[in-house]
């Protein structure tokens, strides 16, 4: 006999399980949000460093990329709730060492003055591949990614209807490397499009992603952060939760999700959830899971009830090897001055920076630095929150942060970290200070995260990948995370997925749980 019942129980209190709860309770129901941490969020995460020094750092999520467009995002009311979201106009530049930079603004035409810089032909490029893809990104690419995935022979067949579908086919035959070196001729324009979209989320080598450097051309929304640190995004979907009659349970971690056996050979139903303090809470019509597909299937689940290739495909899930970051935090005395804003002042306000970057050979290397396990080379991105937005240092202070792509496994296995971190952060506060002579004047103190403390901050994310499953191997769309489940439905009745092993994926988009709140409001018949 469960100790308590509600409408439905949702596992993990990251952004998306509380975008679905809210959603869920806003539509009468009453459910009951279970995180293991002693905060909601996430990986929505600002700490302040030393404790109560006023030197507020975002350790885990900080680009909330074109977060304010999110479907769920006015719907909630977030702002009455205290997020405010700023995008800078300057909102990216790579800087080289000779001291020439190639910008993103928010600017379309200031983009495309700095890319003729390095050549015309590119920004003749930029150009004709922003204004090809714009219909690409508004008619499918961005209804896509704010719905239920459709199978892929209907998705096919839809997209061969249409001259923006056909051309989103075309282009995603090529990987993200063929895609950038076919059509742009300058190597730092190629290095930068390729780190800045295809490194974020696929290995750029991988077929059937050429479309993502385009859709970032067209793509409305730029690089954005939260005033007052990520955390208050979290802040804010816990209090839309709270005022809808939700209840966000820290400090509870799941041990099994209970099953109630079929009346005959069909599925089990879930039934609610045992913790492991020994409380069972029963669901009258739902148990969702934000967890990824191990936990999920493999941990929560007893074998019983689920069919072999169902524990099969959950257990074959595969991770990115080039998600992990290794991070370098600062608190400063001012921010970082980067010589070559001595020479274009604009750069002194640069939002994120790129550091290191040369050519695709860099990024190359990288990508075979992951595979050996060894460390990659020195190229680097990150920013100074602070000049943005005071409240996130004391005042006349100042935050900054690098952030490297680093193997979990270093030298075969994630324990090496333990005595390398600190002497990786000098490395990058040395390469940093080559870019910015300030630095180690400056600095007040400095912290590092090392990419091994990824999983055991948030256990979800395996081998320290933040997106939480790669989007290759076939785990894309209706295949993800695996064929069978694309749909955000578990096996049993009553299960449902709504994490970013979900379409669309990873990142601070809010999607996977808002298309969650889709699927089951469709199956329970909510408004």
């Amino acid at each position: 006999m469960a100790d308590s019942t509600c409408d439905g129980i949702i596992l993990g209190a990251g952004h998306n399980g509380l975008i679905l709860q809210a959603h869920l309770c806003r539509a009468g129901l009453h459910v009951v949000c279970l995180e293991r941490d002693s905060v909601a969020g996430g990986g929505l995460r600002t700490e302040e460093w030393p404790a109560g020094s006023g030197f507020l750092h975002n350790t885990h999520s900080f680009y909330h990329r074109g977060v304010t467009r999110m479907p769920w995002y006015a719907g909630l009311g977030l702002e009455r709730r205290g997020a405010r979201y700023l995008e800078p106009d300057l909102n990216v530049a790579l800087l080289l060492p000779d001291g020439r930079s190639l910008a993103w603004w928010t600017d379309f035409e200031r983009t495309a003055e700095s890319f003729a810089r390095f050549s015309r032909r590119d920004a003749e490029a930029l150009r004709r591949w922003r204004d090809a893809f714009r219909p690409v990104v508004t008619r499918i690419l961005e209804p896509e990614a704010q719905a239920p995935p459709l199978p892929p022979r209907e998705r096919r067949r839809r997209l061969e209807a249409t001259a923006e579908g056909r051309l989103l086919l075309e282009t995603s035959t090529l990987s993200p490397r063929e895609f950038v070196l076919r059509e742009f001729e300058s190597p730092v324009v190629q290095a930068g499009l390729l780190f800045f979209n295809g490194l974020r989320e696929v290995d750029p080598t991988a077929r059937g992603f050429g479309h993502h450097v385009p859709a970032l051309l067209a793509a409305r929304g730029k690089a954005q952060m939260c005033a007052g640190g990520s955390a208050r995004l979290a802040e804010a979907l816990a209090g839309a939760v709270t005022e809808a009659g939700g209840e966000v349970r820290t400090g509870v971690e799941p041990a099994r999700i209970l099953v109630e056996p079929a009346a005959g050979d069909g599925p089990g139903r879930a039934a609610g959830v045992v913790t492991t303090a020994g409380e069972r809470i029963g669901a009258r019509h739902f148990v969702a899971s934000s967890l990824n597909p191990q936990q999920t299937f493999l941990d929560l689940i007893d074998p019983e009830h689920l069919p072999a290739a169902w524990r099969d495909r959950a257990a074959a899930f595969r991770y990115n090897l080039l998600a992990p970051l290794f991070g370098l935090y600062l608190n400063l005395d001012e921010p970082p001055a980067y010589s070559a804003a001595l020479g274009d002042p604009t750069l002194a306000d640069a939002f994120m920076v790129i550091l290191g970057l040369r050519s695709v050979a860099d990024l190359d290397d990288m990508v075979s630095a992951h595979e050996q396990g060894r460390l990659p080379p020195m190229v680097t991105w990150g920013s100074c929150p602070s000049r943005f937005d005071p409240s996130q240092a004391p005042d006349g202070a100042h935050t900054a942060f690098m952030w490297q792509k680093a193997p979990f496994r270093l030298r075969g296995s994630p324990g090496h970290w333990e005595a390398e971190a600190e002497t990786h952060g000098r490395r990058i506060l040395d390469a940093w200070s080559r870019f910015a002579p300030n630095l180690p004047d400056i600095v007040r103190g400095s912290m590092v995260r090392p990419v091994h403390e990824i999983p055991r901050r948030l256990p979800n994310m395996r081998g320290g990948d933040l997106l939480i499953g790669s989007l290759g191997h076939g785990q894309s769309g209706y295949g993800r995370p695996f064929p069978g489940a694309g749909h955000y439905r578990g096996y049993l009745d009553g299960l449902y997925l709504c994490g970013s092993s979900c379409h669309p994926s990873g990142n601070i988009t809010g999607l996977p749980g808002y298309n969650a709140w889709q699927v089951i409001a469709a199956d329970l018949g909510l408004d």
